[in-house]
């Protein structure tokens, strides 16, 4: 499934793309990944779905123009605009990381409705961000300026903390890719930079007035992001559904491939029936 289509916002450039037939469903993924993350899982889904798949911008394929913000604010604003230019009105929405909280903003803040959400390991409660981010956010020009073999070293140690086990050299490569050239370098610490959780405080207290059908996965080594917070977060969820992934980090989309396929096929399924039934 190729991002073969591009929405134009606020001068940024969004690639996307579309496959199959059937309800809606979109795919947000996180950072610092890219819509490579959930192409596999699209491509699946796409035999009973139809899966939208985009890159943010500062990430994958979509723009990383340095004059533009790329903030949880901006990102919710965005897939707002986006989901209108699809003309979805009630898709099946798949969030991971960051994701998780740029979904929840479209759907809490600009009103986007959902027919349900899928949270997958997602940024939605405070505390999130390492001792990595506060230090890029408190230096990130110096962080910008190391020389490439530096950074590249520095990333490849980073995104290898998110998997349980670590990730095979192929898809370490592939997750590395994105942020080796000069443009990728410096959107990657200027996105660090930008990461503020007063963007998941101002959406937390809503939390309790979602009403949708949501279900919160998790994988149960997630160390960037711990599974205590899927806990929290399905507690704060009416009627939530909680799946806890074992042998999988924050990286569950590589870690249990097999076993994450296997929750949102059956998720979305349901959904799909519980709609038709409606």
């Amino acid at each position: 499934m190729q991002l073969t289509e591009v929405f134009e916002w606020g001068g940024r450039k969004v690639r996307w793309g579309r496959q199959g037939t059937g309800p809606g469903v979109v795919l947000c993924h996180g950072t610092p990944w890219s819509s490579d993350l959930w192409r596999p899982f699209a491509e699946a889904l796409s035999a009973e779905f139809t899966v939208h798949l985009w890159d943010m911008p500062g990430y994958g394929q979509s723009s990383k123009d340095a004059e533009h913000r790329v903030s949880l604010d901006v990102q919710g604003e965005l897939l707002a605009d986006l989901l209108e230019h699809w003309e979805l009105d009630r898709p099946h929405v798949v969030a991971h990381d960051y994701g998780g909280a740029v979904a929840l903003r479209a759907h809490l803040l600009h009103d986007r409705p959902f027919a349900s959400l899928a949270l997958v390991d997602v940024v939605a409660l405070a505390p999130w961000g390492s001792e990595f981010f506060r230090l890029v956010r408190d230096h990130e020009r110096v962080f910008a300026a190391v020389p490439a073999a530096i950074h590249e070293g520095i990333l490849r140690s980073y995104i290898a903390g998110a998997s349980d086990g670590g990730p095979t050299a192929e898809q370490l490569d592939t997750l590395v890719a994105p942020w080796l050239d000069e443009t990728g370098r410096t959107a990657f610490y200027r996105q660090i930079a930008q990461a503020d959780e007063r963007y998941t405080d101002e959406i937390e207290p809503h939390y309790p007035d979602l009403d949708l059908p949501v279900v919160v996965v998790w994988g149960a080594q997630d160390t960037w992001i711990p599974v205590d917070r899927a806990h929290r977060l399905a507690a704060l969820i009416p009627q939530a559904r909680l799946e806890i992934v074992q042998s999988a980090g924050h990286l569950i989309q590589l870690d249990q491939p097999v076993a994450l396929a296997t929750i949102l096929a059956g998720w979305l399924r349901e959904q799909r029936e519980r709609n038709r039934l409606s």
